[in-house]
């Protein structure tokens, strides 16, 4: 099994989400943990569909072939987010009370499943590279959820600690980075 892979595809799928956390943490929104799981929730389900959508496209290629482009995937996966910034992501790290609809500062379990709809995002792809390398969508799943649910927990709740730090400013380019590396790194484990 691919463990190194799944940890780095939950790690490097869920540090926007830090970013997010840390925004909202610096304006006082407060993320309650049934909302944080709504979060992690919807990120595990795209990453299932996309997952599986990834897995599918084996059934007509070589094994080599879907893993080969898998891999290349991540890589262009990584590339975009640092070509990119990762904006709509940015966009909600910079204006937090978007997705605050009724402005009480508390996310509530339904702007978290809008909320988490948009960070699942980068979950969508990463899904898709992952099922077409053969790795496992169980356990993949759940590294996402898990990451998902510390990340945006840790960051809410560290706000404007975390964001002065290495991490917190720069957590779009260590995700991108990551994936480029976890591309790599698949490209010759098999």
């Amino acid at each position: 099994m691919h463990w190194v892979t799944i940890i780095l595809i939950g790690i490097a799928a869920n540090l926007d989400n830090l970013g997010i956390g840390l925004a909202y943490g610096v304006k006082q929104v407060k993320i309650p943990i049934l909302s944080n799981a709504v979060i992690a929730i919807m990120s595990m389900i795209i990453t299932y569909v996309a997952v599986t959508a990834g897995s599918t496209v084996v059934e007509y290629i070589s094994p080599h072939t879907a893993n080969l482009l898998g891999s290349l995937l991540l890589c262009v996966i990584g590339i975009w987010t640092l070509m990119s910034k990762n904006f709509s992501n940015q966009r909600i790290a910079g204006n937090p009370e978007l997705f605050d609809e009724d402005k009480n500062l508390v996310i509530s379990t339904r702007e978290a499943m809008a909320l988490g709809f948009i960070l699942s995002a980068n979950c969508l792809a990463g899904g898709i590279a992952i099922g077409a390398n053969g790795i496992s969508a169980l356990w993949t799943v759940i590294s996402i959820g898990v990451f998902s649910f510390i990340t945006v927990g840790v960051g809410s709740r560290c706000g404007s600690l975390l964001s002065k730090t290495f991490i917190g400013k720069h957590s779009t380019a260590i995700s991108g980075w990551l994936l480029i590396m976890i591309g790599i790194f698949e490209i010759f484990a098999k």
